[in-house]
């Protein structure tokens, strides 16, 4: 662990322009630095470098940050890989806290099969040179097209056929039993003896993100052994469930183009990156899992599905949609033409063409399901009911409410009946899955109670009883995002600066002035009000955790972002910045300077907000009255809807919109 003040010195030695230009060519243009940003295709620089702030902006993809962030986002590091990255570029000595015995002993082992692994990846390599590799394994690889230059980068290798090659070559090298057996590569018999546990396979090594060898699938060339593929099994280095094949060759090409192709064989990854497209990765012999996905949502929130077009391989792609939307991300699926798959394909056709192929031939995942259910069901009305639930289910599963609003009227299009009609239906669904997490985090925070010493529930109490985190309606969170970005983006934008309210505002204080967070945060805290986007919640009150500690604004945003939490850091890096900082509003052109739109504006956003809250209660008081049973039950919602009616006329007066 990097102590916290090497920490500060890290961050406060960095800059900026000099950390993303080592990466990026940068021209001058006033007081800050322009450039095509490296995180998107374009053309007319949009990435903007201000080292007076120490961030960095691009107002085409909305990438932003600090130097740190930047080395994270470019380089894929985690925050504290990115810090000893900054710290080598200035030659600031990093000195680790001191770990405890049982840490530098799991680190020590972890080293251990790391390195019994990277041995192991060696000894497969060198097996192709001469005798059975070059004539079984090396002839394979030529046979499927797979080029030197590939089987180099790759570090694709042959298994050979006695029992115990690889351990004698472990051994005669000093590397122990235990770690043989441990990282997947041998297998203890009852009589104790060892043996190689992949023999006659040709080999592909398993990378992890950054690129160390972690595992292995070896492929069988005998058409008689029903094990066609043999994968090491799950070690400390090495959980299936977390790695992709190729991840760490695609990364950088996944961030680059925003999307990440999904294959399923091995075979179809090498080639797929060996054609050209490089973006691609597969699932190490597992069915997808979530991990794998938030793997790569780390670079990417957009996944094209390539299976193969056969029954296993459809319904893996329909479970697989399912899965990505839960995610919060973006499926799409293309399939290839019969008999193909995508090595045999990008054998058949150049680079342009299988690009140009997925291009033309991609669809959306929902609606790809869509269109395979309803060819399932025919003219059976009943199953094409059963079906309209099961997409307005997948529809339920994504999170973004914006998105399920776009995809609810996507599908009752699609299949020509009432918007409101699915709606209600995804509003039931996420209702259920919002009610079965509130008492799963229940029940996990009564038992987490009870099993502590001393803790335990008192008799009669109840898991339900547990306190459980607030959930918010969906059309809530769609009506309140743009106030909650435009409240925060004044906050991270001019938190200090004063509000000179004159003597005869409503807002004038004779005791003190107050700044634009303090007048903010002071309007929501009345009401208890959070924000319903929870990355916006979170900057909220990372912001003033430091505003509270006396940082002037330029340090608490560096702070923000800067910081650990990237979510954070991205709002902040979004919010803090703007190309136009005076074209957000219709200024008057008596409103001069900062402070006098301030007065205007900021008091304006809260109403605005606050109009935006009531319209989102009267929305659900009135789904209430629709799904009421008898007349008796809406006496009280239409009674809390008049005095709402009656709010929201004062609020739109005061915004000038009645008289």
């Amino acid at each position: 662990m990097i102590p916290k003040q090497t920490v500060d010195l890290i961050l406060d030695t960095a800059r900026v322009e000099e950390v993303v230009g080592d990466f990026v060519t940068l021209k001058r243009r006033g007081a800050s630095y322009v450039a095509c940003c490296p995180f998107h295709n374009e053309r007319t620089p949009s990435f903007h470098v201000t080292p007076s702030k120490g961030i960095y902006k691009c107002f085409g993809c909305g990438k932003a940050g600090s130097a740190v962030g930047f080395v994270m986002e470019y380089e894929h590091m985690t925050y504290p890989e990115a810090l000893r990255y900054l710290a080598r570029k200035y030659n600031i000595e990093v000195k680790e806290e001191e770990e405890t015995a049982e840490q530098i002993a799991a680190r020590q082992r972890s080293e251990s099969l790391m390195a019994v692994s990277e041995f192991a990846r060696q000894f497969f390599c060198s097996q192709l040179k001469d005798g059975e590799g070059k004539a079984v394994g090396y002839r394979y690889y030529r046979e499927r097209s797979i080029q030197d230059a590939t089987i180099q980068q790759w570090s694709l290798g042959w298994a050979p056929s006695g029992k115990s090659t690889l351990v004698d070559a472990a051994r005669a090298a000093g590397y122990k039993d235990e770690y043989l057996v441990d990282a997947g590569l041998a297998i203890r018999q009852e009589d104790g003896t060892l043996i190689d546990k992949f023999r006659e396979r040709v080999m592909f090594p398993i990378h992890s993100v950054s690129g160390r060898v972690i595992a292995f699938s070896g492929r069988t060339l005998k058409a008689d052994n029903p094990a066609k593929y043999v994968n090491s099994p799950e070690t400390e280095i090495y959980i299936k469930s977390r790695n992709l094949l190729g991840i760490y060759f695609a990364k950088t090409e996944i961030s680059r183009q925003d999307r990440c192709i999904l294959v399923e064989g091995n075979v179809d990854v090498v080639m797929m990156h060996q054609t050209g497209i490089t973006n691609v990765v597969a699932s190490c012999g597992t069915s997808l899992t979530e991990e794998q996905i938030r793997l790569i949502k780390k670079f990417t929130e957009n996944i094209t599905i390539m299976y193969d077009g056969d029954k296993a391989g459809l319904h893996a792609a329909i479970r697989a949609i399912g899965l990505i939307l839960k995610e919060g991300m973006n499926p799409r699926v293309v399939f290839l033409p019969d008999g193909d798959d995508p090595d045999s394909f990008s054998r058949k056709h150049t680079l342009d063409e299988v690009q140009e192929f997925i291009r033309t031939h991609e669809k959306d995942g929902i609606g790809f399901k869509t269109e395979l259910l309803l060819e399932e069901a025919g003219d059976d009305p009943l199953k094409k009911a059963n079906l309209i639930n099961e997409i307005a289910d997948t529809v339920a599963d994504i999170p973004d409410a914006i998105k399920r609003q776009v995809y609810v009227e996507t599908v009752a299009r699609q299949f020509g009946i009432d918007a409101d009609i699915i709606q209600e239906r995804v509003r039931k669904t996420r209702e259920n899955i919002q009610r079965s997490a509130r008492r799963d985090d229940a029940f996990s925070s009564a038992k987490k109670m009870a099993d502590a010493p001393g803790n335990e529930l008192s008799p009669g109490a109840s898991p339900a009883s547990s306190p459980t985190h607030r959930t918010l309606a969906t059309r809530e969170e769609q009506i309140l995002e743009p106030s909650e970005k435009e409240l925060l983006g004044f906050i991270l934008r001019y938190g200090r600066s004063p509000l000179q309210f004159e003597s005869d505002s409503e807002f004038y204080d004779p005791e003190g002035t107050q700044t634009v967070a303090e007048f903010i945060d002071e309007a929501l805290a009345g009401d208890d009000i959070h924000f319903a986007n929870t990355a916006y919640e979170a900057c909220y009150q990372a912001y003033f955790a430091l505003y509270d500690t006396g940082l002037e604004q330029d340090a608490i945003v560096l702070a923000l972002l800067n910081g650990e939490d990237r979510t954070v850091a991205g709002v902040a890096g979004d919010l803090s910045t703007q190309k136009y900082e005076l074209t957000v509003h219709n200024f008057s052109e008596a409103l001069t300077t900062t402070d006098s739109w301030l007065v205007t504006f900021v008091p304006r956003a809260i109403l605005v907000y606050h109009d935006k809250r009531i319209q989102a209660q009267q929305a659900d008081i009135r789904r209430q009255m629709a799904s009421a049973s008898s007349p008796e039950e809406t006496v009280q919602p239409m009674t809390r809807l008049g005095k709402l009616n009656e709010l929201k006329k004062t609020i739109n007066i005061k915004l000038g919109r009645l008289k």
